[in-house]
């Protein structure tokens, strides 16, 4: 198994990503979208879920951006988490 899909990606997401970051590459040069501390002119490699994956992958709400700022994003619903519940019977 490759590493790819030991994360849980699959072919159709490597798919979409690829036609986002090419989109980007046409339309912004290829440059980060997200843009956190504004001068961020870093080459677009990743694609950031605006809304967060539970949303899903509707490319309107994906984003080409760099490394650096998806990290700094982050998950958008990290905050709204349900608490985790402990279950104890079946």
């Amino acid at each position: 198994m490759s590493k790819a899909w030991a994360r849980g990606s699959t072919r159709a997401w490597r798919k979409l990503r690829a036609q986002i970051l090419a989109h980007n590459l046409v339309n912004n040069g290829g440059k980060c979208k997200a843009n956190i501390a504004g001068t961020c002119t870093t080459q677009a490699t990743q694609v950031h879920h605006v809304l967060g994956k539970a949303a899903g992958d509707d490319p309107r709400y994906l984003q080409a951006v760099c490394a650096e700022c998806n990290k700094a994003i982050g998950d958008p619903n990290a905050g709204r988490q349900p608490a985790p519940r402990i279950i104890d019977a079946w």
